[in-house]
């Protein structure tokens, strides 16, 4: 059973507990699990299973009666099964580890975004590293009383505004150009292995960022997101694909040109992406022209000064 599987059953199991024990908290929380660990993105295996995996659930609840509740929720989360379908439950307050339990919803949040509050402008969405997004509004929500959670999460899963994601588009296309198509050839000429390695690397993350980006998903922390990519259904199995081959190809020298030829064979996709959407005229596959083209896009003045090679992710 996948841990998010795991962590339903347990909560439904849990309910009927808690809604005897702590019936006006529960009528202001949220239950589910999302955030941090590989089962909250669908990933977890026997691997995952060796630490901080367990049937547990996180209670969402305001902060305003946190103080005065938790006494009680953690009174009730004592009477909880130990044990769940043979593995010791996570709930227990020595094996939380800050992603499990009761917690506040603006600590929930606050946690990742960096504020206990929605994003408001460009500054407050770029605060928030992608990967802090995306595990924020994963797994599941298995019970919302008030709905105060979901309407956090349903805001965040929005995606972000216009301009920053079309921000994001053009500084994927420059740190693509800049290490895939630019210097990972130049350093295969030179014999350069260790070099070569890098930028083709610089290159992966952002060929998954820009994938990510054209399907308006978060791109999550770099242990999963090539795994997650395959099954996005714009250049999902693509991207895949190519980070399997280059994961495999050599990066000696001048031999190994072929892994250039990957690289050059995903850009002119991406390209023809960009144009099929409006964003760039560019008929040919150098993502560096692509660019700028995308960014006129951009209302905000301010946004469309910020350094396109900067890391966005």
């Amino acid at each position: 059973m996948k841990g998010l599987e795991l962590a339903r059953a347990y909560y439904e199991a849990c309910a009927p507990i808690l809604m005897e024990r702590i019936p006006d908290v529960m009528a202001q929380a949220a239950a589910g699990l999302a955030g941090e660990g590989s089962e909250c993105f669908g990933c977890d295996d026997e691997i995952s299973r060796d630490h901080d995996w367990g049937p547990a659930f996180c209670l969402w609840i305001p902060r305003e009666i946190e103080a005065s509740a938790m006494p009680r929720v953690e009174a009730a989360f004592a009477a909880l099964p130990a044990t769940f379908g043979g593995y010791p439950s996570r709930l227990e307050k020595a094996r939380r580890m800050g992603r499990v339990g009761p917690m506040s919803i603006e600590g929930f949040y606050g946690f990742f975004l960096g504020r206990e509050a929605l994003p408001r402008d460009w500054r407050d969405w770029f605060a928030a590293p992608e990967y802090n997004l995306a595990a924020c509004t994963n797994g599941a929500v298995f019970y919302d009383g008030p709905g105060v959670f979901s309407r956090w999460r349903t805001t965040l899963l929005n995606y972000y505004p216009r301009d920053v994601h079309l921000q994001k588009l053009a500084s994927c296309c420059m740190r693509m150009a800049q290490a895939g198509q630019y210097n990972l050839p130049r350093c295969l000429a030179r014999g350069e292995g260790g070099a070569a390695m890098l930028a083709a690397a610089r290159f992966g993350e952002a060929a998954l960022s820009m994938t990510y980006l054209l399907n308006r998903r978060y791109m999550p922390f770099y242990k999963w997101a090539a795994r997650l990519a395959a099954d996005l259904p714009v250049l999902g199995a693509e991207v895949a694909a190519l980070m399997t081959a280059l994961a495999a190809h050599p990066l000696r020298g001048p031999e190994d040109s072929g892994a250039a030829e990957l690289v050059e064979r995903f850009c002119a996709r991406v390209a023809g992406v960009l144009r099929e959407r409006g964003l760039s005229p560019v008929r040919d596959a150098w993502l560096w022209a692509h660019g700028p083209h995308i960014l006129r896009h951009v209302e905000n003045e301010e946004l469309r000064r910020r350094d396109l090679l900067k890391e966005q992710c």
